[in-house]
């Protein structure tokens, strides 16, 4: 996959800056580091498409032996029939990237953290465009990922397994738990037959709730 322009715009959200507030010399570290970050990343992402059934416990995928747990997945995969699994990732050369900056240069090291964070939600919009031209006749829920609300992220190993995200996009988990490479997402998309009543992406459930900086600076997510 061809890296792409970075939505400088949403970088900056990360940054806690509003495009009208940014200096010269800002734009010129976020100009440099892009260059830099574009030329150190990998971005790839791979998904699989599962048929889906309703149990007490969560959603079941079909031919797996997984159970998706929790209530709140289960309430947002509701009315849907198929569950679709991705996962993204920017790739080893962005941590070494990261893990570099923070030694050498602290201002370089924040931008780039903040450009990269934009970067794989941007491969994660691809993907996703990709899943919607793919199933053209249903539709689809925005997505939600292990740890939001009362889907357990303890269930990460679990996820990568069944998409089989090692093998096709060098994606896997720490001893801790943690995703390698760091900048990577994973998250669960419903398919549907007919519309789907989509309820807003809130921050009541997010596990980042209280360490979210565009929470603390009033923001909300999809504002």
């Amino acid at each position: 996959m061809i890296p792409e322009p970075v939505n400088i715009a949403e970088a900056l959200r990360y940054m806690g800056h509003k495009e009208t507030e940014v200096s010269e010399n800002l734009l010129s570290i976020i100009s440099d580091c892009e260059r830099k970050l574009l030329e150190a990343i990998k971005p790839e992402y791979t998904y699989r498409c599962f048929d889906i059934e309703n149990t007490e416990k969560g959603v079941f995928l079909c031919k797996t032996a997984l159970t998706l747990l929790g209530k709140d997945i289960k309430e947002h995969l509701s009315g849907c029939e198929k569950a679709v699994l991705m996962c993204a990732t920017l790739g080893t050369g962005c941590d070494g990237l990261i893990r570099k900056l923070s030694v050498s240069d602290i201002s370089g090291h924040f931008v780039t953290n903040a450009l990269a964070n934009a970067l794989i939600e941007q491969i994660c919009d691809n993907a996703e465009k990709e899943i919607k031209e793919k199933f053209p006749d249903m539709y689809m829920t925005w997505r939600f990922s292990p740890g939001y609300g009362d889907f357990p992220i303890s269930q990460q190993a679990d996820f990568l397994n069944v998409t089989d995200a090692g093998k096709r996009i060098g994606l896997y988990l720490s001893d801790g738990g943690m995703l390698i490479p760091s900048k990577s997402v994973t998250a669960v998309m419903g398919l549907s037959e007919t519309p789907i009543k989509q309820t807003r992406q809130s921050c009541s459930g997010c596990s980042m709730r209280e360490k979210c900086s565009f929470r603390k600076r009033g923001e909300r997510c999809g504002s």
